[in-house]
């Protein structure tokens, strides 16, 4: 038994949480071997994000008696209660920072903000920042956090902006983070408008531009249509002038300008952007060619890019293949389903409630009935709860299949 066994086999069964831990009871038992914790802290992270809290707590008490805990792992219980939208319990579990042993301070405060807004209970952490502003006092970091929440979690811009001004009527500076936020909002809402106002402030201000907010006015444009992409374009190139001065675009500026042209089925323009991206050695993310992937309009093609992705090294993700499912069922060619199902597993990728959820649908909506029904008794036996109209219909057919007998 080595570590970094143990750390394969716990990221491979990470969505099958009673495997995961299973294993791990297992592992511990063996000779000359003894848990990192590396290994505690990924066993926590995926009993709680299954919310298995209990057992995760039980495994926190362990540590601490063998003298190993780490505020990492109160993190980690925090961004899980958080992701619940358990936000008493992700609280306390910040307030037992001190039971425990350890500092509680900005930092740890800028933790809690993060977990709550990452996983939209924005809400909740303003009431905080505003609550503890005599223990915390506010700051621009603590206020971008909130605003970043109310611009990328909840999409919110108008009270985003309500947030902007509370900040400018305090006297809370805004730096590049806090105008970067602002201007995604806008972007990801397709209000080119609002990008360019704020764009524009910036200078006027002397905040200075980075890539990111070159990234946001690309995406914007990018998102206004085949209209605005040779503008997005324009920039693009400005900034592959500009590399030398760390202002070069990245793998998210090359990202959404082929998103953008694979939409308006530019697809040659997208594979030359692909092109241009190495030649400016920049290296390609799954993000990067899943637009391309879908455009595919034949097997030979799909499977072309899936070889070409495995050769730079962007190894194919589950929602990469949950993609390739769902367009193979509707093209009905199931004998290649059949084909990415396997290579999920081959690959090391597991199969959790989402890909069965998928599969079952494709089957059943091509007629494989019985096929459908194996994988969704399969799927319980695995503790997934199938998505209920399907099991309804599944059930219907196989008391009809049974009567038919």
């Amino acid at each position: 038994m080595t570590s970094e066994l143990v750390s394969r086999v716990l990221t491979r069964v990470r969505n099958d949480h009673a495997a995961a831990y299973t294993f791990f009871l297992w592992a511990a038992k063996q000779r000359d071997y003894e848990h990192s914790i590396r290994h505690y802290h990924a066993m926590i992270s995926i009993l709680a994000k299954n919310r298995k809290f209990d057992t995760a707590w039980a495994m926190i008490d362990e540590m601490r008696m063998l003298s190993i805990v780490t505020s990492r792992a109160l993190v980690i219980m925090i961004r899980r209660y958080s992701a619940a939208h358990d936000v008493g319990k992700a609280i306390n579990t910040f307030y037992a920072f001190k039971r425990f042993g350890f500092e509680v301070g900005i930092n740890e405060f800028h933790e809690l903000l993060s977990a709550l807004c990452r996983y939209k209970n924005v809400e909740d952490a303003e009431h905080l920042l505003h609550c503890n502003e005599d223990v915390f006092p506010l700051d621009t970091k603590s206020f971008n956090i909130v605003l970043n929440g109310w611009c990328k979690a909840k999409e919110d811009v108008r009270q985003a902006m309500r947030l902007w001004k509370e900040m400018v009527k305090r006297g809370i500076p805004r730096d590049a983070y806090s105008y970067s936020s602002i201007i995604s909002c806008y972007a990801r809402l397709g209000n080119l408008n609002g990008v360019m106002r704020m764009f524009n402030l910036m200078k006027d201000e002397g905040v200075s531009r980075d890539r990111k907010i070159y990234n946001s006015v690309i995406y914007a444009l990018a998102r206004r249509g085949n209209n605005y992409l040779n503008d997005a374009m324009n920039i693009v190139r400005m900034m592959e002038q500009r590399k030398g001065e760390g202002e070069g675009p990245n793998v998210a500026t090359y990202n959404s300008l082929i998103k953008a042209l694979c939409k308006a089925k530019r697809v040659n323009d997208a594979r030359s952007v692909l092109n241009r991206m190495r030649l400016n050695h920049v290296s390609p993310s799954v993000r990067t060619y899943h637009p391309l992937l879908r455009r595919a309009v034949n097997a030979e093609e799909v499977f072309d890019l899936l070889n070409e992705m495995r050769r730079v090294g962007c190894v194919p993700v589950v929602d990469s293949y949950l993609m390739l499912i769902r367009k193979f069922c509707r093209w009905r060619q199931i004998n290649i389903v059949w084909k990415l199902w396997d290579d999920m597993h081959k690959y090391g990728l597991s199969h959790d409630r989402s890909s069965y959820s998928v599969l079952i649908n494709g089957l059943f909506l091509n007629g494989f009935l019985e096929d459908a029904w194996r994988y969704c008794q399969e799927m319980k036996a695995k503790g997934f709860e199938p998505e209920p109209k399907m099991d309804e219909m599944l059930k219907a057919w196989h008391c009809g299949f049974l009567d038919c007998r």
